[in-house]
């Protein structure tokens, strides 16, 4: 091949990789704009062709032709689709032949232009085709530093503070010998804490699950006994550390371990975590996993050889690190003996509610559903979960996460209030949806407070204290009945738990109000919560948060051309610049 048949082939490689780009970037910037666009495949084709010919011009304006070639070019993507629609819109031709030879004909078309200017198409760059290539990947850099830059510091910065610890880890003093009094009668059932916390949904729900039951000795368990980080800053004293656990149990193992998703419960550092579980489990426990809670199950081997599935977003990754567990898809629990794994954070309810009917029976599960408020309750099986995926639409969350003010919440922890109450706050504005940051609150001190059924947690500050807040949340329908709670900062206090139904359902709609839809719907998705039950309204897509990046990046080109436009200033012969 001589060097000219050479740069037409290049010629032709870099317009199709330039429509392959133009068609995969601007799909998503269309599902986002206009998510009814893939609803009718004409619509979808002509757009398709679009986003290929605006991606190819580009390439072209950067190869240095002039608008007559690129519009010669751009004609040729069009006019295949063009050709086979009237075909589709007469049912001549299926959706799949529309596609499939609309793609095929392109080839021939461009390079028919291609070859009807042979000589611009054989030809080599030029010196200042090189250069403007070269100032169009500067300006590209321009435009993408500033948004990457701004948007991983604020990003690491705010999930740094999701799990942060507070200042002091001591267990208060008045708590130190304070102890569940155990019943050698009744079977003993554990969730477990890791030192560096957890996740608070995966924890507290399941907790109230079990504790509405009233059949079990049941206790949070941590390595050791101080005090353990809820997601969002919930601070709670585990009932008892490993070794407080054998010493009431003696050489048996609990019953039921339920394990939540735990920061760094995979790394190194955790092994003794893991070492536990294990004997536990060789020992006879039953173990439920809660969604990402697998990780930490499949970790300790627990789960090689068992059937287990986890959160949707995460089982692919999952799957490739431990072959050995048969994962399962579109289920809110898996059933394996003496393993049963959830999806994600309210699945775990469904999961333990079916230990329960293991143990004490359908009734009993039953029951244990309407106290805590779960409508979802399938006896005998798992419901089947959608197939869900990460799209365009949850690209909310990186939106929220890098580039969104994020509101400062305080929670006021009170005496009374329901397990799953309390998660539901913690939970659904920080974690995964990251629109605040959560800040606990007590009133007039920062005295322990008791939960309906017995956890101790304790605040990091006072509503005296309080400064700075967006909002104010109470979390508990009791609370709603009693008397008002005072102002905190000047804010005043929101009753999320006002009206009588579950938790989350409140939480999510309020977020809808509060925040946006898209924020709800997907926190929703995340949670496993079922979409039909929810009433969402409120404002729509956050287009100023969605164009700050875009704003960034202008910045950045703007200080390109001034520093380019400065340096030719610099380099201009001293002659040039003299008046005449």
């Amino acid at each position: 091949m001589d060097s000219r048949s050479l740069r037409f082939v290049v010629h032709f490689l870099e317009l199709a990789v330039a429509m392959a780009v133009g068609m995969f970037a601007l799909d998503v910037l269309w599902a986002a704009i206009l998510p009814a666009v893939g609803s009718r495949v004409d619509v979808y084709t002509v757009v398709m062709a679009t986003d290929m010919a605006l991606g190819m011009a580009l390439w072209m304006v950067i190869r240095g032709r002039s608008w007559a070639r690129i519009l010669e070019m751009c004609v040729a993507v069009y006019v295949p689709f063009l050709i086979l629609l009237p075909l589709f819109w007469a049912g001549a031709v299926s959706v799949g032949t529309l596609m499939l030879v609309g793609h095929v004909l392109l080839v021939p078309a461009i390079i028919m232009v291609m070859l009807w200017r042979r000589s611009e198409y054989t030809s080599s760059w030029r010196r200042d085709g090189r250069r403007r290539f070269l100032w169009v990947g500067a300006l590209v850099l321009a435009f993408a530093v500033p948004p990457a830059v701004v948007g991983t510091v604020r990003a690491v910065t705010y999930l740094n503070g999701v799990y942060e610890p507070p200042a002091d880890s001591a267990v208060p003093a008045l708590l130190g010998q304070a102890r569940p009094v155990h019943d050698p009668s009744r079977p003993t059932a554990v969730v477990l804490l890791g030192n560096e916390g957890a996740n608070a949904g995966d924890s507290l729900a399941p907790y109230e699950t079990l504790a509405a039951t009233g059949a079990f000795n049941l206790y949070t368990v941590a390595p050791q006994r101080r005090l353990v980080t809820l997601t969002g800053g919930l601070d709670l004293v585990p009932d008892l550390s490993f070794a407080e656990l054998d010493q009431r149990l003696g050489a048996a193992a609990p019953e039921v371990i339920v394990v939540p998703a735990l920061p760094d419960a995979t790394e190194p550092t955790s092994a003794a975590l893991r070492g536990w579980l294990g004997r536990m489990h060789d020992n006879g426990a039953t173990v439920i996993s809660v969604c990402e809670g697998a990780a930490v199950v499949a970790a300790a081997g627990v789960l090689d050889g068992h059937g287990a599935t986890t959160h949707w977003f995460r089982i692919n990754g999952l799957e490739k690190r431990h072959p050995a567990v048969r994962w399962q898809r579109e289920t809110r629990y898996v059933d394996d003996g003496d393993v049963i794994s959830t999806g994600g954070v309210l699945s775990g309810i469904d999961g333990t509610l079916r230990y329960v009917e293991r143990r004490l029976g359908i009734p009993a599960a039953r029951d244990a559903a309407s106290a805590v408020g779960w409508k979802f309750y399938s006896p005998g099986k798992p419901a089947p979960l959608p197939h869900w995926t990460f799209g365009p639409r949850e690209m909310i969350t990186g939106v929220n996460l890098s580039f969104r003010p994020h509101q400062d919440i305080g929670v006021l922890l009170t005496d009374g209030v329901g397990e799953i109450e309390l998660a539901s706050v913690f939970i659904a504005y920080s974690d995964v949806s990251y629109v605040a940051r959560t800040s606990t609150l007590g009133n007039g001190s920062v005295a322990p407070v008791r939960t309906r059924h017995g956890l101790t947690f304790v605040p990091r500050g006072t509503l005296a204290e309080a400064s700075g807040l967006d909002r104010f949340v109470v979390p508990g329908a009791q609370v709603a009945r009693r008397n008002p709670v005072p102002d905190a900062a000047g804010v005043r206090p929101e009753y999320v738990h006002r009206e009588p139904d579950f938790a989350f359902e409140l939480v999510l709609e309020d977020m809808a109000r509060t925040v946006d839809v898209p924020t709800a719907r997907w926190r929703a998705k995340t949670l496993e919560y079922p979409p039909t039950a929810l009433d969402l309204h409120g404002p729509g897509w956050p287009w100023g948060a969605t164009l700050l990046p875009v704003l960034y990046g202008l910045l950045g080109v703007g200080a390109a051309v001034a520093l380019r436009s400065a340096l030719r200033r610099t380099r201009r012969p001293e002659t040039d610049r003299t008046p005449h």
